[in-house]
């Protein structure tokens, strides 16, 4: 198919999913339409695991988004579509760039859809065609449509065998559904990737392409490689003893120091944050120290021993931050944000592991951006497919944690596991739990496009 057959299939594929229904299983149906297409016409650009892999979780994440619907399955859903079609079409390009193309894309698609030669084939109306078209078609067109004018008013059964009937449309939201369809469609299958983009790109390669240029280069232009190194190394020391100092106050805080179960959530919370932005900015300052040549230098043994030290360091009070939460788990239960906090804490292990190899291995700052990308990227994923509000509330039932009725009417997804629970003891969600259960019975009366399947196994009344 051309690029603009595929253009205005997808747009029909989309009205008749969308016409007159809310987001739900036609998202996911969508989505798998978009998967299938890309794979069948590009089949032969599938040329490494990674396209294989990306098609597994794009069918995957279109599954959880009509099983649950959800703020996480659509992102997982929408970023695995564009990963999909991203990497297909061009390979060269890092898939970090693919976030600023997508907001590039959202204004410009607007303007370039009227730029025809972008999208439309070239076709040259012979002359043959154009007599067809006006003696066949226009003109009998333009002469019927003039004497039913005129026969309407000389009579009205003449009249009312054409009028007299009554279409079920909704007319505003069927144009909105086309001009959406036609957007999403046009957008997703004739993106536009500026020069720029290619002119930027070996900039984001995971190795130096010109080490012996990279190994003379200064941050400052007024210090030589010398004094910057030695700063490095000052810089590097100054920090490790800090950590250190840092590293037994917080553990100091956190396991023996008597608190204040009233301000213990906010205080968690707090010294949680403050390693985040720590290992962040502990990032930070080895990618400004290993941008380029202090990864080559001989002389700079000191600085990449003291970069490392100062990578473990931030391990070990990662480490600290884990046994913490899961101490704060074991009193007091499992919730979103504390397994959120999990996830920071593992992805930022991840970070120190990638920047760690990236001085050992000599790579470039780019190549922890792009192996990052991918980790965010599976993070959203995960999210996505498994079920945490019921493991959640499972798991603060089995330990007699975290089990109060509001907040348990609060999670999504629960309600099986939820409603034996208040049943079994006899409690009530209060306000909460009505709310979860007028959202059950107004997903299970939608129509099955606009349905969230997961509430499609739950029984239509709590008991």
């Amino acid at each position: 198919m051309k690029k603009h057959q595929i253009i205005l299939a997808c747009t029909v594929v989309f009205i008749l999913l969308f016409y007159n229904q809310n987001p739900g299983v036609n998202i996911g149906i969508f989505g798998v339409i978009l998967t299938l297409l890309v794979s069948y016409f590009f089949q032969e650009k599938f040329v490494d695991r990674s396209h294989l892999v990306l098609v597994v979780t794009s069918i995957l994440s279109c599954f959880a988004f009509a099983w649950y619907g959800d703020a996480a399955s659509f992102f997982a859903l929408a970023l695995s579509v564009l990963f999909l079609q991203f990497k297909t079409q061009d390979t060269e390009l890092k898939i970090v760039q693919i976030f600023p193309l997508v907001f590039l894309n959202g204004f410009t698609s607007i303007g370039r859809i009227f730029i025809f030669s972008q999208w439309l084939p070239e076709r040259k109306i012979h002359n043959d065609f154009a007599k067809k078209l006006v003696a066949f078609v226009i003109i009998p067109i333009v002469f019927l449509g003039l004497f039913f004018i005129v026969y309407s008013f000389g009579s009205d059964h003449f009249s009312s065998l054409f009028t007299d009937y009554e279409l079920d449309i909704n007319l505003p939201q069927l144009i909105a559904m086309c001009i959406l369809g036609f957007y999403i469609s046009f957008s997703f299958w004739n993106y536009w990737v500026p020069d720029a983009c290619y002119e930027f790109n070996p900039k984001l390669n995971n190795e130096f392409t010109n080490i012996s240029e990279v190994k003379s280069q200064s941050t400052f232009s007024f210090l030589d490689l010398d004094f910057e190194r030695k700063s490095g190394v000052i810089t590097l020391a100054m920090l490790n003893i800090l950590l250190l100092i840092f590293i037994g106050t917080y553990n100091y805080e956190q396991f023996f120091e008597a608190a204040d179960k009233a301000n213990l959530s906010a205080d968690i919370h707090e010294r949680v944050n403050a390693v985040i932005f720590s290992i962040l900015m502990a990032v930070g300052v080895i990618l400004f120290y290993f941008k380029g040549g202090f990864n080559f230098d001989e002389e700079a043994t000191s600085l990449k021993k003291l970069a490392k030290i100062w990578i473990i360091l931030n391990a070990v009070l990662i480490v600290s931050a884990i046994i913490k939460n899961s101490e704060y788990v074991s009193s007091f239960g499992l919730t979103y944000k504390r397994l959120g906090v999990y996830a920071f804490l593992i992805l930022a292990i991840i970070g120190l592991v990638y920047t760690f190899l990236k001085i050992t291995k000599q790579k470039t700052n780019a190549y922890l951006v792009n192996q990052m990308v991918w980790y965010f990227y599976g993070t959203i994923l995960v999210c996505s497919l498994v079920n945490w509000g019921n493991l959640i509330t499972n798991y603060n039932i089995s330990v007699n944690k975290g089990v109060e009725p509001v907040f348990l009417s609060e999670l999504n997804f629960n309600d099986d596991a939820r409603r034996d629970y208040f049943n079994k003891n006899n409690l009530y969600g209060k306000d909460s739990e009505a709310v979860r259960e007028e959202l059950i019975s107004n997903y299970q009366n939608e129509n099955f496009l606009s349905k969230a399947l997961y509430y499609e196994f739950l029984d239509h009344k709590s008991k």
